[in-house]
């Protein structure tokens, strides 16, 4: 995950270049469709304090952009 996203644009370039990977690299999505992506949404959010504890990160009390894109690059490939 990038821990450099601060900014709106920064969030924006991540979504584009998240996008663009979909479709350059298909085969390295678990969750291909929207259903089982948002599903994944979900349980990650369910688990994200884990995340941030394993990775040595305080668990964030509010949503920030960067919080998005982990949620949204987690939702690749968690189950």
């Amino acid at each position: 995950m990038n821990n450099k996203i601060k900014p709106k644009k920064d969030f924006t370039s991540f979504v584009y270049d998240f996008s663009q990977d979909y479709y350059n690299n298909p085969k390295s999505w678990e969750n291909k469709d929207l259903g089982t992506f948002l599903s994944a949404i979900a349980g990650w959010v369910e688990d994200m304090d884990g995340y941030y504890i394993n990775q040595g990160q305080a668990v964030p009390e509010e949503p920030n952009w960067q919080i998005i894109a982990d949620m949204l690059g987690a939702a690749k490939i968690y189950e």
